[in-house]
Formats: C-alpha cells, structure tokens, sequence
C-alpha cells in the first residue's frame, strides 16, 4: 500500500510505503501521481489531503481495494465537479448518496485510490492534463466505460465526525471544458442555457473557450482494461441457490417455453415463482396443465385477479428462499449454461447483482463490456436476495414506466451496485400479445392537454432527481420532443410544454399520495 499524502490537490507533502517515509520525486502531484503509478505498478496508490491523513482506514484498506478494477473516492470537504453537473448528466453516478458505498465517477482529491497498473492505462490518453482533480475524474469518467468500477466509499474513513462537505473545486471554465471534452457537443449548449435560465449567469468565454480542447468522449472505447480484470475461471459456488420470478399475463406458450428452458439448464433453480394474473374475476387458470407437469424444481404458482408487474413481483419476492433471484420474463429463450455461467461470473467479479445482455431476436450487442450500469432491467437481472428483498417495486408506477428504475435506485440506496455483462445474455422474443404493457386507459388521458412527461415518470424525477437534474431533465424534454409533435412555432410550444408539465406535477402528487389509483383497473 502506497499512501501520497498532499495539500489542496496540488503539491506532495509526504509520501509513505508500507508505513515507510520514501524520497519525493516531484513536489507537483499530477507528475508524482504518474510516477508513482508506473514505479509501484502492483500496488494501490492511495491520495489524501493531508488534514485527512489521520482519518485514513488504513486497517481495512487491502480489503476494501480487493480487486484490480477498483477506483474510489470519498468527498470529505471538497468535491471536484460542480452538482450542476445534473444539468446534462441524470445518470444516477452523478448523484451519489455519501451515506454508503456508492457507485460514481465523481473523483474527490481528499481521499481514495486505484491500482498503479490500472491508472497507467490512461496515461497515454490523459498524460497532458496537469490538475489532480481534473485528471481524477477524467480516469474515472472513461474509465467506468472500459470495466473501472468507480465508487464513492466512505469507509475509506474510519471516522467522519464532525467532517463538512461540500465545496466545489472545478472553475467554471473547467466545468465546461469538462463536459465538452467528455459528452457529446451538444450537451455544451443545454449548460450555457442552464446557466443562463436558473443562474442567471452568462459564461460565455468559458463556453468559447471549451471547443479548443482535445475531445474524449469518442475515447470512450479507447482503454483495454480486459487483463485487469479478475480472469481466473470461477468455480461456482456450492452454496449457490436461485428462485426465479416470472410475472405473466396471458401467455401460456411462451412461459412453458421459458419453464423448458430453465429446466435444461446445467445449473437448475432450486424454485420456480410464477405469478399469473388476470383481470378477469371469472377467468380460469391458463397455466394449470403447464405448471401440474413434472419439473425439476419447484414451482410456486399464485393465480390472482389484481394485475400489475409492481404486484406481481412483490408477492413474488415474499415467496423467495434461496440465495439469489432471477428476474425473468415470461417470453425469454436461455441457453442451457446460461445460468451457471452467469453464477460463475458473479463469483468471479464479486458482485451482488447482474445486469444481463437482453438481446431480441437478430440483434446483436450494442454495449461489449462489462461495466456499471446505469439503470436496471426487472425481466433480466439476478440480484443478490438479502439485497433484494430490502426493496420494493412501487405500486404508484404501476401500468406506468418508472418501476425499473426505481427499483434500481433503492438498491443502489441499500449499497448495491448493478453490473452489466455483455457475454451473459438471454434472447427477448417479444411477444406479440398479452404482458403488462398493452393498452390500459390512464385517468389523466382525457382532455384537451395531456402531462408531459407521463405522471409516473415525473414521480421518478421529483423521487430521485435533484433539482440540478430535474431542470437539466425538463430542458432536454423540451428540446427532444419539439422535433416529434406538430406545433413548430416555439413560443406556442414552450407555453403548452409548460402547462403538460404542471398537469404531470400534479398528477404525479396524487398517484403518490393515492397509491391505490389503479386499483379498480
């Protein structure tokens, strides 16, 4: 363990190997930073302020950078980009919870670490830039694209009492010329608008000046960091234990052929949890010459005439035993290894929970690394069940959208980081008929002005935005739904968008104050 001990993200006061005082090559931090990385390759090179130096959790440092593909950070006092960054970047990594360990590429200089091998990777790309912060978040910014997982880990710490966040230590122009060189040019302009509307500042020379910089954001698929990662076949675990969950609604073709396929899998559940619902209060069961059938595990089969994926899947969830739980839709095709081999990289990546590939029919992979996820996919995820059982799919989402991601960000609250691998993946067939997203008449679709967004997503925004990102948010609403309706005069859009939006404010409070609005449905 190597410890670069530094003032204000700057200039190196101390550095220490193994406990040991050693020679300072460069009092600049960024040159020693990279010397560092490439002298003591092997070892984590952790950065802290040096009024931090005593709050440091040297103890359990090794275990907490357990693996080659780690980088962490905790703001303590300062972090480096502005919360403004919401503006373009509704991303939850941009939004973390300090509370927990929390998945985020958002870099503070007072505290945290990376492997030297892992840093030196970037040094080819990023070798020019000259302030620690900046570089930080540079690293982490493309790295979270090539397999880093970057978190916001207050354990770093092993006391944080009396510690006071939050300064911000990126200059405007900084900020802009951040965003130009790691997002797509247009996401400049929505800033200087941003600024303009709700700070009622005009950086323009900073906006100018940001076009003159090296652009990073193509780099995204730049970085090899496949060696790094633990590439030591896992064996599965022994104690390894599965119930999937399978909400449907009309479909019994396609959930016994998703009940075939799991039963030829190399790894077998240990219990099959089908919810089938119909709204019908006189329907029969479709499922019963499917589920009476002999399988290799159990099925637990509940038939209800309440429908909704949100209600499905939390009764589910109170019938799960094992270990772990599969998310699966009920129109799926799974190779016979699917399971297994999804296990195994659990184990491998030392994960809790597996955003799979869902690929439909003659598609091919559009994402081929692993890496964090931003969202989280309740048809094609295995979860860590002490994890998800702490969570709930709200009902106020329910015939909406929104509950995915919702249910994502209370893992992510419970300290779950959700990855997605590419080479683990599952076919979607997309039936045709029968789910939960056919057409079901919505009370606020009647009238002359519909919300905009829908309620439900607006109740997402006002739940787990802030306010940086819910203005961030309407703003880029405003500019991509122009191109798709019909009123082109921008003045008489900008004043309809306005009212969709305040219908959506309002019945986003109702749904959440009147959970039981869909009830009758």
């Amino acid at each position: 363990m190597l410890i670069l001990i530094h003032e204000k993200g700057r200039t190196v006061e101390k550095i220490l190997l193994d406990g040991q005082r050693i020679d300072v090559e460069s009092a600049n931090l960024v040159d020693q930073f990279w010397y560092l990385t490439k002298k003591y390759a092997l070892h984590t090179i952790i950065w802290v302020e040096k009024k931090y130096e005593n709050y440091l959790n040297i103890k359990d440092l090794g275990s907490i950078f357990s693996q080659n593909n780690l980088m962490l950070s905790y703001a303590i006092e300062s972090q480096f980009l502005p919360d403004s960054i919401g503006y373009i970047d509704q991303m939850p990594f941009v939004n973390p919870n300090y509370n927990i360990k929390y998945p985020s590429w958002r870099m503070s200089t007072d505290v945290g670490g990376i492997k030297g091998e892992t840093a030196q990777k970037f040094f080819p790309i990023f070798k020019r830039i000259n302030d620690f912060g900046y570089l930080l978040n540079s690293i982490a910014k493309i790295g979270q694209q090539n397999s880093i997982f970057c978190y916001s880990q207050p354990n770093l710490l092993h006391k944080r009492a009396s510690l006071n966040f939050r300064t911000f230590d990126a200059s405007i122009s900084d900020f802009f010329k951040f965003v130009f060189q790691f997002y797509k040019t247009e996401w400049l302009f929505v800033l200087l608008f941003c600024y303009m509307k709700y700070e009622r500042r005009f950086p323009l020379i900073s906006f100018l000046k940001a076009f003159f910089n090296t652009k990073y954001f193509e780099k995204t698929e730049g970085v090899d960091l496949s060696d790094l990662l633990n590439n030591k076949i896992s064996e599965l675990d022994q104690e390894a234990s599965l119930d999937v969950i399978i909400p449907t609604l009309k479909r019994p073709d396609y959930i016994e052929q998703t009940l075939k396929d799991l039963a030829s899998q190399s790894f077998l559940p240990k219990k099959v949890i089908v919810i089938e619902q119909d709204p019908d209060p006189y329907g029969v069961s479709q499922l019963l010459k499917v589920t009476q059938q002999k399988w290799p595990f159990l099925i637990e089969h509940r038939f209800i005439h309440k429908v909704g994926a949100c209600r499905a899947r939390n009764m589910a969830l109170e019938l799960v035993s094992a270990k772990w739980i599969f998310f699966a839709d009920d129109d799926i095709r799974l190779s016979e290894n699917f399971l297994k081999f999804a296990m195994c990289e659990i184990h491998r990546l030392a994960i809790k929970s597996l955003n799979v590939n869902c690929l439909e029919e003659g598609c091919s992979t559009v994402f081929p690394k692993i890496k964090q996820w931003g969202a989280f996919a309740s048809g094609s995820s295995i979860v860590a069940a002490e994890y998800a059982k702490k969570c709930v799919f709200r009902t106020e989402f329910e015939f909406g959208f929104g509950e995915d991601t919702d249910y994502g960000l209370q893992l992510r609250n419970n300290g779950l980081d959700i990855i997605y691998h590419p080479k683990v993946y599952i076919t979607h067939l997309k039936a045709p008929r029968g789910g939960f997203r056919e057409p079901i008449k919505k009370p606020w679709e009647v009238g002359n002005i519909l919300p905009k967004p829908s309620p439900t997503m607006m109740l997402l925004v006002n739940s787990h935005f802030s306010e940086f990102m819910k203005k961030g948010y309407k703003i880029a609403l405003f500019i991509k739904y122009y191109r798709r309706q019909t009123i082109k005069n921008p003045f008489v859009y900008i004043h309809v968008m306005k009212k969709r939006w305040q219908i959506s404010e309002i019945w986003s409070r109702q749904i959440d104050s009147q959970t039981s609005l869909f009830d009758e449905i």
